[in-house]
């Protein structure tokens, strides 16, 4: 049981390597949440992009003349 209270210990340099862990593993969540958010929002606008720009290619496709005989 020694052992392990002298791993968390960490030689008496507990203090500095504990925290520093935790704001290391808070940014890379943090990063790792941001980097998902952003990348759901980029799918949103390429996916609605896609759609204009099919609804845009749909409407002047046309070159049967169809238009023209109305």
């Amino acid at each position: 049981m020694d052992s392990i209270g002298a791993f968390f210990a960490m030689s008496g340099y507990a203090a500095y390597i504990w925290p520093a862990f935790a704001v290391t593993l808070g940014l890379m969540a943090g990063l790792a949440f941001w980097t998902r958010r952003r990348l759901k929002a980029s799918e949103r606008l390429l996916a609605a992009l896609e759609a204009e720009a099919a609804a845009a290619e749909g409407g002047a496709d046309r070159t049967d003349g169809s238009e023209a005989q109305a």
